[in-house]
This record gives C-alpha cells, structure tokens and sequence, in this order.
C-alpha cells in the first residue's frame, strides 16, 4: 500500500478565527513541511517546530506515523505548494503556495498542477493507494469550493468547536471577490479551485483521477476536504468506484452528513474508531475532545489497521509522541503546557 500526501500551503490559513494552525504565519508554513518529516522519518528532521497545540494535542501526522510502524506502507510526498522546503523526499509539481481565497484567484496554476498531478498519479505502479492532504486553512478553501460547485456546504473543523459562520463569511467575500454565485462553476471543477480553492487540492484531485484511469484503487484518505476532493472529481466526469476512509472523530462531529455526501457521490465511506477513549494519554484525551480530528492521511492509514492491533497503534502512538517531546500530563496530573501556538488542523 503507498500513502501519496500533498502538502501545500494557502494564505486562507492567515484569516483569523478559522484554522487551528496557529497565530504565527511562520508557525504555519513549517506545519506542512513538518507533517511530512513525521511521517516519512519520525520525527522533524529539518523543520524548527513539531506541530502541536498548547493543549498536547499533535498533528495527526503523528498517528499516521504509529500506523505506519506497525502495520508499514510506501509513503511517497508531494511538493504542491509548500510554503517552506521539507526534508522529507518528495515528488515536485513546480507548484506555489494558495492566494487568500478572498483575492480574485486563489489558485493561478490550478489545471498545471492538476495535468502534472494527474500525469503521476498514471504513472504508480501500486494496485491501490490512499491518498491525503496537509494544509492549514484547507476546510476553509474547501467550503468555498463545494460552494462554487453548487455542492451542499458544510465542513468540519481541527478546532474543537467548528466556527462554519466564520468560514461562511470568508466563502461569501471570495466569492464577491471572483465575480462568482453559489454553483457558477457546476460543470467547472478546475475554475473553482482557481478561484476559490488550493493547490493541494488540484494535486489530490489530479493524482487521484490519473491513478483511476490506470486501474489503481483509489481511497480518499480524510474527511470533509477528501469528500471536496470527491465532489471535484464527479463533476469532472470521473464515476470510477472511489473509497473515502475517514476518522471516527469527524463522523461524528458531522452526524449523518458524511455518510449523505458520500452516498450522493457514490463513494464508500469507511469510519474508524481508534479507541482513544481507552488510553490515558494526553495526545489520545484531546482528540477525543475534539481537536485536529482528521488529516495528514490520518483516517486512511486507520483504515489499514487490523481491529487487533489497533491497541499497538496506541502503544505506538505514546512512543512517537514521546519522540516529538509530548509527554502524557505533567506530575501533577495536568495537562502540559507549551509555548507553541496551535500548529496542526485546518
């Protein structure tokens, strides 16, 4: 199994009050190049901060890393639209980072790095991959995208209460912006990205269409922005059978609604619970309170886990974390505190 993760970045994630990303626009460019590093090595390797909120909670990165080590999978990196280099190897697009969404286009080079995207995804010679995302501010853009294409809009959040008034209002202003109304670009799928999007999502839908058109099973690995991803390809003709794999978290937090969005787009949903409620760990505790929920592969990768040994992945999860400096609660029993802003989600 390979894991293919675009990592880009976009100028959406800078708008206050819709990513838990962090305050510092340089906390924010090395989350993705950070995310990439756990996945591929352990742990940063080049990036100055491991993507973690004051509350403990760390990027999913991290638990795609404990799949990783215990159940293994090729992982290969796509450069589309890093904001700040990674030393995790990777494939390059020649891709920039987003414009804000609220900016006439957002994304210039959208079909480039769908057609360059596209081209790789033909070329893998795996039976099947999962493919995911890392990039802060990416519901935001993904609101607006499902809303230039008429898609009924609703996403989830990394925060723990989702602030989708305030993504609305961000989507509204992009659209004035690009000249667009709700559903302008049904039939365009390629121009809402442009005007409203990411590049990581040109990427993911390029990779995903060109690995469908040579044969190769395709699962969406994440939630609302991997349904985006879904939406992007239906409208563009693409009805092979594609498979959406997310966390048990952002189901939730969702209710029915993802198992909707699936069924209308014909896509089979898979749903793990990774038992976190049974851990006492403070990685495990905030994510069952809410926060990152989804990314990074993360759903994905659970779904490549075995119902038996999925403890493993806890027990693993614990080393990785103590690994990136994250210990499970301070001696008084607290939570620990940090300095770092939030540096993980969406």
């Amino acid at each position: 199994m390979r894991v293919v993760l675009a990592a880009g970045g976009t100028e959406t994630a800078l708008i206050d009050g819709i990513s838990a990303a962090g305050a510092s626009p340089a906390l924010m460019a090395h989350t993705p190049p950070a995310d990439a590093e756990i996945v591929a090595y352990g742990e940063p390797i080049a990036a100055p901060v491991t993507p973690v909120s004051p509350s403990g909670c760390p990027t999913p990165a991290a638990i795609t890393r404990a799949v990783r080590e215990v159940v293994g999978f090729d992982l290969t990196v796509l450069d589309a639209g890093l904001p700040e280099e990674t030393a995790a190897p990777t494939v390059s697009l020649e891709a920039a980072p987003g414009a804000d969404s609220r900016s006439a286009v957002a994304v210039p080079d959208a079909a480039t790095i769908y057609d360059r995207a596209r081209e790789f995804g033909s070329s893998l010679p795996d039976d099947e991959i999962l493919v995911g995302e890392t990039i802060p501010g990416g519901t935001t853009t993904a609101l607006g995208v499902l809303t230039a294409l008429g898609e009924p809009a609703g996403v989830s959040s990394s925060l723990p209460t989702n602030p989708l008034e305030r993504k609305r209002a961000v989507v509204d202003e992009a659209l004035a912006a690009s000249g667009l109304e709700a559903g302008d670009c049904a039939d365009e799928p390629l121009k809402a990205i442009r005007r409203m999007g990411d590049p990581v999502q040109a990427a993911t839908m390029g990779v995903a269409a060109g690995a469908l058109e040579a044969g190769t099973d395709v699962t969406l690995a994440g939630g609302t922005q991997m349904a985006t991803v879904a939406a992007l390809l239906r409208r563009s003709g693409v009805d092979d059978e594609l498979s959406i794999a997310t966390t048990s978290f952002v189901a939730d937090e969702q209710g029915g609604s993802l198992g909707e969005t699936c069924f209308r787009l014909n896509c089979e949903l898979t749903v793990t619970d990774p038992g976190f409620d049974e851990a006492d760990h403070v990685a495990m505790e905030r994510y069952c309170a809410g926060e990152a929920k989804e990314g990074v592969a993360m759903g994905g990768a659970l779904s490549l886990v075995p119902d038996g040994k999925l403890p493993a992945v806890r027990e693993r999860l614990v080393t990785v974390c103590d690994r990136l400096g994250i210990e499970s609660s301070d001696d008084d029993g607290r939570l620990p505190e940090t300095s770092e802003e939030p540096t993980h989600g969406s």
